[in-house]
């Protein structure tokens, strides 16, 4: 049957599978399907020149068919080459809010690079699924030379055509195709057997809770393991009868989205999908309105200008289109934490110190860490929204990424360290700025030291913990002697060196040291005893050593040794415990209140900025600082949804305050309250049990000497289920909007979020290095949830969110099931919950007519400052070269300058040094680097510098 009213528009048909690495099955099961999957479509394709076919927008998938199918790699090559097939331009599709700007630049290297080997990268920043979009995505694109985006979530309801212009913070726009009427797959079920398409997916691109999703659950619990979801799309062939009729429908649907005229695009696919096998003839039987082709194909067809188009400028995180599943930015938080870590470890430790101190050996090391933190920035692996076994696997590639990472800092620091005396330390700082910075350091020492360096300047020094120097004393009778020998390994007693051993009357002692370089033959020893008689008392006695903390100043980029000298030095402005509750550091006061909390205030009383400037006008004391509330939560990994029955517990049944150290460097409470928390929720009745868990909550409370910020590490056996815990920090002014530190911007978002769809639009969002508003700043360690609540008047940081499914069928926060109904009982994260974070005074209010002059809304440089320094500790290793040699001088890296100009990366690329710097400020700046480099840099703009990288002796 021919088309007539439907082929008066064209209709641009483009076959693909959205496929989800690992999801609700692990990876390996997964790929099993993607397997068969693609060898049925490559046949298709080879037999017939008319089909086409566009995968994803991911080299994962190719790369993961490849490495089984290796003999199919020409196949795939010819068909990418004709330009049938479609490849890249991304390595994986990412979550934008879950991983560093960094690694989505290096996610779209890599892709981009992957995809040109095959033949062609399709140049189409195509993100179908992601769960809202960065601000800075626009400006990444167009720097990879990329014209075109292509999206569906997080679009807000003032975009009502197909295309906008997308804009990031520093002006840059790309044209955006939005995907309405169903998203990724507005045509699945076009050309399909009714109710036949994907991952129980409906027409509207949306998880559907029939019969989908029970055979989903069917295959995870083992049943269909080698078929599964990926039939739901496959040789269907649809009723000739009825095609005519949805592709009409389709086109009076889309044409709304398009008034002016031009083609529409159809997305035929779903989730683990393959088109069907009559897809072609299909197609042929309504007449020439409508084609077969692949996204790349139908964007070449689309001007690239901006011009006229509606501007949206910054993220995409709008509920009005389409679910954006704002949960996944809590659940499973130590996923969170440790790709943070994962990721600092090689952008700023270990690429740099590659770079700028060895000889480039360690690249491969460095590619095979980059290929796991991009492999697990993945949508529904870092988001920790899959199952259990899939969160499991995604710690293990998360561990081995920063493993790797720490290989290539041992590699590097050791060559360095090997020129340091055994007695002293390496420093290495990875700031490229000159920096002071806290070293925590084991010692031999008998009493007081400070540290000097090779020129002889001295750093004071804090005990903080004096070690044992007798190892071991007892009593043997003398036949067990020998078998008391055997405990000596070369020269090693204990972990330790023996540098020394004595036998007086029917005592052996030995003098152990953490490196020895004197003579020693276990022989002698054993000689010496060979006629023993009686019982012999055996004493191992170590050198004294110390665990000290030092400020230690080191060079930018760059190293600096020191060794303990005995003697003791002033603090210049020390900290101090008084009493058993106040710390003080001469910039800030704290002072911890009897309900546990805390209070900030500047040392003479007024409020102050980072920078340890009088903020004129506000002075403000921030008081009740730390509350922790928790509540109940039956939601799932996707969203957050409290009990109608909830019950919110927020005061301690007891509080204890401990001393932990008292200055002059670092001094430290520990807040001991102890709360009765509801065990675990009441599906049936939407309530929390009465059954109760007692839970102690260890906050420790520090402040540093020279620091204008105030430590905290809040730690806690989780113990109950289906809750969430925040942190509640009350602000000293109060805010109409925050301020979101990530992915090379500084976000600003209100206190509410624009609805529409199917969710409740909480205003619960994600933050990277911090979040700043009404004055106080949050310096994190990982992306962290957080939310401006009470009228603007506290921010609440979520420190656990447990939860018992992947997704619900219920959910009193979203109205239809994101996944399927499927238990994960390690998302409730029972055991040991710890974060660390900072609280920082920040000259920051909300401007206004009655707004003291100088007062800033946005977060500035001194915030920027004390992020990096709170995120970036200094490095350190233990000398191993002669005792005698004399400490070598500091060695200088990279300096880089300029107001709010962060470093995102340096690494070394085809022979040079390639520095990596964002303007995260809303001003225009210079970035200064050393050796007379300098670089304008427009507000938020991210730049890309190449430098002469010299050898390293």
């Amino acid at each position: 049957m021919r088309m007539t009213e439907a082929t008066e528009t064209s209709i641009v048909v483009v076959p693909h599978t959205h496929w989800d690495r690992e999801w609700y099955l692990p990876f390996q099961r997964f790929r099993l399907r993607l397997v068969a999957l693609l060898d049925e479509v490559i046949d298709r394709m080879e037999a017939d020149p008319r089909q086409h076919f566009t995968l994803d927008g991911q080299m994962a998938a190719v790369d993961d068919y490849l490495e089984v199918r290796p003999e199919r790699r020409e196949r795939v090559a010819a068909l990418v080459r004709e330009g049938r097939l479609a490849v890249g331009p991304w390595q994986i599709l990412h979550d934008e809010f879950l991983c560093s700007g960094e690694n989505i630049i290096r996610n779209l290297e890599l892709g981009l690079r992957r995809a040109e080997e095959l033949g062609a990268a399709m140049r189409v920043g195509y993100l179908p699924d992601q769960f809202g979009h960065c601000a800075q995505t626009p400006q990444i694109l167009r720097l990879a030379g990329i014209e075109h985006a292509c999206v569906w979530r997080g679009v807000p309801s003032a975009v009502r055509t197909h295309a906008f212009a997308w804009e990031s913070p520093d002006g840059t726009a790309i044209r955006t195709e939005y995907l309405p009427e169903g998203g990724y797959g507005n045509a699945a079920s076009m050309f399909e057997e009714a109710g036949r398409y994907g991952d129980g997916q409906n027409g509207d691109g949306k998880y559907d809770d029939g019969q989908a999703a029970g055979q989903v659950v069917s295959q995870v619990a083992g049943q269909d393991a080698g078929q599964g979801d990926m039939q739901h799309g496959v040789g269907q062939v649809a009723d000739a009868e009825l095609l005519p009729g949805r592709v009409a429908d389709f086109a009076a649907r889309m044409r709304a989205w398009r008034p002016e005229g031009g083609p529409l695009l159809a997305m035929y696919g779903s989730d683990h999908t393959a088109p069907a096998s009559d897809l072609a003839d299909q197609i042929d039987s309504l007449g020439g309105g409508t084609r077969l082709d692949t996204l790349a194909g139908y964007m070449a067809t689309q001007d690239t200008s901006t011009e006229g188009l509606l501007r949206v400028r910054g993220e995409l995180r709008s509920y009005a289109r389409a679910n954006i599943l704002p949960g996944v930015i809590s659940a499973r938080a130590h996923l969170k934490q440790a790709m943070s870590r994962a990721e600092r470890l090689v952008e700023r430790y270990a690429e740099p110190l590659d770079a700028l101190w060895w000889d480039g050996s360690a690249a491969s090391f460095l590619d095979m860490a980059w290929r796991r933190l991009i492999e697990v920035s993945c949508h529904d692996s870092v988001t920790g929204c899959g199952s259990d076994e899939t969160a499991e696997q995604v710690a293990a590639r998360m561990a081995e990424a920063e493993q790797l990472g720490r290989a290539v800092c041992d590699l590097v620091t050791a060559g360095l360290a090997a020129a340091v005396p055994f007695d002293g330390h390496l420093v290495f700082n990875p700031t490229p700025a000159r920096r002071t910075g806290m070293v925590v350091l084991d010692v031999a020492a008998e009493g007081e030291v400070v540290l000097e360096d090779a020129e002889g300047r001295t750093y004071p020094t804090q005990t903080l913990e004096v070690a044992a120097t007798t190892l071991d004393d007892a009593v043997h009778p003398a036949s067990d002697l020998p078998m008391v020998l055997n405990r000596v390994f070369g020269r090693s007693l204990f972990g330790q060196d023996i540098r020394d051993w004595t036998v007086s009357g029917r005592t052996l002692t030995f003098f152990v040291t953490q490196r020895a370089e004197t003579p020693f033959d276990i022989a002698d020893v054993r000689e010496a005893v060979r006629d023993a008689e009686g019982e012999w008392r055996v004493v191992t006695i170590a050198d004294p050593r110390r665990t000290v903390v030092a400020q230690v100043e080191a060079p930018p980029l760059g190293v600096i040794s020191v060794r303990p000298v005995p003697g003791t030095a002033a603090v210049e402005r020390p900290v101090r415990a008084e009493g058993d509750d106040v710390l003080d550091n001469g910039l800030l006061r704290v002072q911890i209140a009897e309900d546990g909390t805390f209070s900030i205030a500047a040392a003479g009383g007024q409020t102050m900025d980072g920078s340890g400037h009088v903020m004129d006008g506000l002075g403000h004391v921030m008081e009740g600082l730390g509350r922790v509330m928790e509540g109940g939560d039956l939601g799932d990994t996707y969203n957050y949804a409290p009990p109608r029955l909830d019950r919110l517990v927020d005061t301690p049944e007891s509080v204890e305050v401990r001393a932990v150290s008292a200055g002059p460097l670092v001094a430290a409470f520990d807040v001991v309250r102890t709360y009765r928390w509801p065990a675990r929720g009441d599906l049936v009745d939407d309530a929390r049990s009465d059954a109760e868990e007692t839970v102690p909550v260890v906050m420790r409370v520090e402040l540093r000497a020279g620091e204008p910020f105030v430590r905290l590490r809040v730690s806690f056996d989780n113990r109950c289920e289906d809750h969430r815990v925040r942190l509640h920090l009350p602000l000293p002014v109060p805010a109409s909007s925050s301020f979101a530190e990530g992915q090379f911007a500084i976000v600003e978002r209100g206190l509410a979020s624009e609805g529409g769809c199917g969710e409740v639009p909480l205003p619960t969002f994600p933050a990277s290095a911090f979040v700043a508003a009404g004055g106080l700043a949050a310096l994190l360690e990982h992306v962290t949830e957080y939310e401006v609540t009470g009228d603007g008047r506290e921010l609440a940081l979520t420190l656990v969110r447990s939860v018992g499914y992947l997704s619900r069928h219920h959910n009193a926060n979203r109205d239809q099931p994101a996944g399927p109904e499927l238990p994960t009982p390690k998302a409730q994260c029972r055991g040991e919950r710890v974060m660390e974070l900072a609280i920082m005074p920040y000259s920051g209010a909300d401007p206004g007519p009655d707004a003291h002059p100088g007062v800033r809304a946005h977060p500035g440089a001194d915030v920027l400052a004390a992020a990096e320094s709170f995120r970036h500790d200094l490095l350190t290793a233990a000398g191993y070269g002669p005792s005698s040699a004399p400490l070598p001088p500091a060695r200088h890296g990279i300096e880089v300058s300029g107001e709010g100009v962060v470093m995102s990366s340096l690494r070394e690329r085809e022979g040079e040094l390639e520095l990596r710097l964002v303007a995260e400020q809303p001003g225009p700046t210079t970035a200064t680097i050393s050796g007379g480099v300098t670089r304008p840099l427009r507000p938020w703009e991210i730049a890309t510098l190449r430098l002469p990288r010299q050898h390293p002796s």
